[in-house]
């Protein structure tokens, strides 16, 4: 069997890599391989790793073996996941490696704000002394601060307010996992019924959302005119979630932010930003850094790695682009021994009644030569004849349905 080959279009030191080395997978590093020279190098390829690089269609459809991307980081907006899906190509990527150093700097970009850090530096090396101006900050005990996107990284800050004596909330949302849950009430965040309680409340308001259409410009006119006069803006997730054109209206009239993004940033890492919003007096900024330290960086390329090793095994991880909810109108429970071609009659058999597999699980029960257990969901509810046909086949043991 041919080993897996991955190409990892972004920097990772060789110490990282070996774990897969040393389990016989080829690892091709190339960081100087931009989106235009994909299409062209990605054949051959069972996986490839990114980072910022962007994915395009065009890239995938050229992948003549390509099976999984892996985006070494969170958000996957860089890569065309519905081709990749079309083409049935795994896209994972690695979730919460660089929770801490977003969150530290978050945190890092309140205190500058709050004492007026980098006025304070830039009067200092100008030769000024001025304690009497610099000896107003409000201070940050006792203040509440509203975090939008209780993510990793939003517990993470989360955590860190509270360490400061800062009252955290957030907006009661279902869905949330018992686990999220129980971090939730174990870093004790306080949770409101919706927005416009949470703008009320707060002094403080920190975003941590993903990318999507549904987060694009959501901080307009009118979520910051239901800012308190005095709050503090915290962004350190994506620069296209603040209409910019509205929050200097709103730092014209005396609003504080501390932002590490912005709606057009540089792409390159050097060069020029002429930006009214990241040169306003009422704005403490950095440089798209959020997830910029060693120790995350570290964290990235471990996660990168164990992702790509938990494909090697057949287990993929951190998917996005598969449906989670189960598929079909019924579930064919069928119990059978675990013997060669079983579910190979099984899916003849409902082939031939034209009854679509959309998913399945086959479940072994313990001991050797014993049963298993298949749940299939199906398009259609198969009729009483498939149900008895099914029973029939050889090593079938029991066929049941249930609704989906």
């Amino acid at each position: 069997m041919p080993p897996l080959r991955v190409l990892f279009a972004d920097a990772i030191t060789a110490d990282r890599l070996s774990p897969l080395t040393d389990d016989g997978i080829e690892c091709v590093v190339e960081p100087s391989l931009g989106a235009e020279d994909l299409p062209s190098r990605i054949a051959g390829f069972d996986g490839l790793v990114v980072r910022s690089t962007k994915v395009t269609g065009e890239t995938i459809t050229a992948g003549d073996n390509l099976q999984f991307i892996v985006r070494a980081g969170a958000g996957v907006d860089n890569i065309d996941s519905l081709t990749a899906s079309a083409n049935g190509v795994f896209v994972c990527n690695v979730p919460g490696r660089n929770a801490v150093a977003v969150a530290e700097l978050t945190m890092g970009l309140l205190l500058a704000v709050d004492r007026r850090i980098a006025d304070n530096t830039s009067d200092l090396r100008s030769g000024v002394w001025e304690k009497g101006t610099y000896s107003k900050a409000d201070g940050l005990l006792g203040k509440t601060m509203g975090i939008v996107g209780l993510g990793e990284i939003g517990l993470a800050v989360a955590k860190r307010a509270k360490a400061f004596g800062i009252t955290v909330i957030a907006v009661r949302k279902d869905g949330r996992s018992d686990d999220v849950l129980q971090r939730i009430r174990s870093i004790g965040v306080k949770m409101v019924d919706d927005m416009d309680e949470l703008l009320a409340q707060s002094d403080i308001v920190s975003l941590h959302v993903p990318k999507s259409p549904a987060t694009a410009g959501m901080v307009d006119s009118d979520f910051l005119a239901k800012l308190r006069p005095d709050a503090v803006l915290l962004n350190t997730s994506r620069g296209d979630m603040i209409d910019e054109t509205a929050l200097l209206d709103a730092l014209n009239r005396g609003l504080r932010a501390g932002l590490d993004v912005y709606a057009d940033e540089p792409k390159s890492s050097s060069g020029t930003f002429d930006s009214p919003i990241a040169s306003h007096p009422n704005v403490v900024g950095t440089h798209h850094i959020g997830a910029s330290t060693a120790q995350a960086q570290r964290s990235v390329a471990d996660g990168t790695v164990e992702t790509v090793q938990a494909f090697a095994k057949g287990a993929p991880i951190n998917i996005v682009n598969m449906n989670t909810a189960p598929r079909g109108t019924a579930n064919l429970i069928v119990k059978h021994l675990d013997r060669v071609g079983v579910l190979a009659s099984v899916f003849e058999l409902l082939r031939s009644e034209h009854v679509n597999v959309q998913e399945m699980e086959n479940q072994l029960f313990s001991g050797e030569n014993g049963a298993a257990v298949a749940t299939i969901h199906v398009s259609r509810t198969p009729d009483s004849s498939t149900i008895d046909a099914l029973s029939n086949l050889e090593h079938v043991l029991n066929v049941s349905l249930t609704n989906a």
